[in-house]
């Protein structure tokens, strides 16, 4: 598990600031600070690319509609399909009532 690596004492402070968040607004503040523009749009794309993904969009297609690059969609691919199913539970929260295409676990 690659978080393995990343845990520590700054990781859960990270981690304990979001869960402590307190609605969209402080949440658009806190990361306003917290990242640049261009780090939080990385961030917002992986995710719509994650959800585009289990709705069974095209490479082109998520290209075309979120920017991202076709490394940046294979690695996402890689994260939805041999990942800690982070997205997928996240996607879940947000979309209740959708339906996603099973991803082909290789």
């Amino acid at each position: 598990m690659q978080v393995d690596k990343i845990k520590g004492h700054q990781t859960d402070q990270l981690i304990e600031a979001v869960l402590a968040l307190k609605d969209k607004e402080e949440a658009y503040r806190f990361f306003d600070d917290l990242c640049t523009i261009s780090e939080l749009q990385s961030l917002s794309q992986r995710l719509e690319v994650a959800h585009m993904l289990r709705m069974k969009k095209t490479y082109e297609k998520i290209k075309n509609e979120t920017g991202a690059s076709t490394a940046t969609i294979s690695r996402v691919r890689r994260c939805l399909n041999y990942g800690n199913d982070g997205y997928d539970e996240m996607l879940e929260r947000l979309y209740p009532d959708e339906k996603p295409f099973e991803l082909r676990k290789d």
